[in-house]
């Protein structure tokens, strides 16, 4: 039985989620799939528009077979940072590949810029990023490579994670059928961001997903949101101590958001070529949450089972014993403290009731006739 690790953050599940799933299916019938899940809080600084919880019962019911929590702490970092800890919790539940979509579908490509990026003179690279570059244009420039779409950028994320590691894991790629950036189309599948953006402009996205994802859909109370960060920012007097928030910008924050009363007009003042939507909405959350510099270098010493199926279960108890972490929660952990802070700023956006779930501390379980039933219905 071929073990299968997958990196996903389900905002929301789509039909090219189903399309990936069933390709892995039709390539591996035998397989176990293991999916690492990003929860709360997303690898942009976006916020979740289906809670946690209600993501898991949703892979679960479309035949994944255990899930696996990302922790916030890691989850909404850079890609580099997001790949290296998703491939290490999967590495310590034994994955024997980690497929995910590629735009190029070149893994070969992936491969070779992951190595020459290994070797780059971080000169050329700095040169790049004071020209105003973003980091990922920067290191395109820097390579002397074609410019890459998003999935290829996290794509190089995870080779470089499985080189530095030296990991015996394959990867795979499954070709992505729309681009990421994309959000227009109005095909069958199309991307997460373009349904997130026919939802704000109220575009009916009944065709793009399933019925069981669409209906656990959330309005996020942004402008809740931007109070409680105008709040950290204007009374807060160390921001600097916060992840991401470097070479002064905390200056222009405390400046600029005292003149802006909503969050996407904070966003448009203080972006910059070299500060990028999703580097200020990450540095943002880290405020939001507290986020330490130096918490953020934590090192990974549990795997959290957030869920599984009766398959899922068989392997968890057969193969416990030789994960190289341990799969019980560790309380005193900073990581843990992260995870429980993010589900009470969650709740308090969305209205949900997910930090009574964290404490509770059950794997939802789905059994076969369950997931059958759930199948049928779609």
């Amino acid at each position: 039985m071929t073990i299968i690790g997958l990196i996903c953050e389900y905002n929301p599940f789509h039909n090219g989620h189903l399309y990936h799933l069933k390709k892995i299916k039709e390539k591996y019938p035998d397989s176990l799939l293991i999916l690492c899940l990003n929860g709360y809080f997303l690898e942009r600084g976006e916020i979740s528009i289906i809670n946690k919880f209600a993501k898991v019962q949703i892979a679960l019911e479309n035949n994944i077979d255990i899930v696996i929590e990302l922790p916030v702490l890691f989850g909404c970092q850079s890609a580099d940072n997001f790949a290296t800890n998703s491939i290490k919790l999967l590495d310590a539940l034994n994955v024997d590949k980690i497929i995910f979509g590629s735009e190029s579908n070149n893994l070969n490509l992936l491969m070779k810029i992951a190595k020459k990026q290994e070797m780059l003179n971080q000169t050329i690279m700095k040169k790049h990023l004071k020209q105003g570059d973003s980091y990922s244009k920067s290191l395109i420039k820097s390579l002397n490579e074609k410019e890459l779409k998003a999935n290829d950028l996290l794509g190089v994320s995870y080779c470089k994670a499985i080189l530095n590691k030296k990991l015996n894991i394959e990867l795979e790629t499954i070709l992505r059928t729309n681009d990421f950036n994309d959000t227009k189309a109005n095909d069958d599948i199309v991307s997460a961001q373009n349904i997130r953006e026919k939802i704000k402009n109220k575009i009916d996205i009944t065709n793009y997903l399933p019925k069981t994802s669409k209906n656990k859909i959330l309005n996020i109370n942004y402008d809740l949101y931007f109070k409680l960060l105008k709040h950290k920012i204007l009374t807060d007097f160390n921001l600097k101590q916060y992840l991401d928030v470097n070479e002064g910008i905390e200056n222009l924050l405390i400046k600029e958001i005292k003149t802006c009363n909503n969050y996407d007009e904070f966003l448009k003042k203080i972006k910059s070529k070299r500060y990028n939507n999703n580097r200020l909405q990450r540095m943002l959350l880290h405020i939001n949450l507290g986020i330490l510099k130096k918490d953020a270098k934590e090192k990974i010493n549990y795997v959290r089972i957030l869920g599984f199926n009766l398959k899922g279960k068989n392997y968890l108890n057969q193969e416990r014993k030789n994960f190289k972490l341990p799969t019980k929660i560790d309380s005193k952990s900073i990581i843990r403290d992260y995870e429980l802070k993010a589900s009470l700023l969650y709740d308090l956006l969305t209205g949900q009731n997910t930090y009574q779930q964290e404490l509770k501390n059950k794997p939802i379980y789905i059994n076969t006739a369950d997931n059958l039933k759930a199948s049928n219905q779609k």
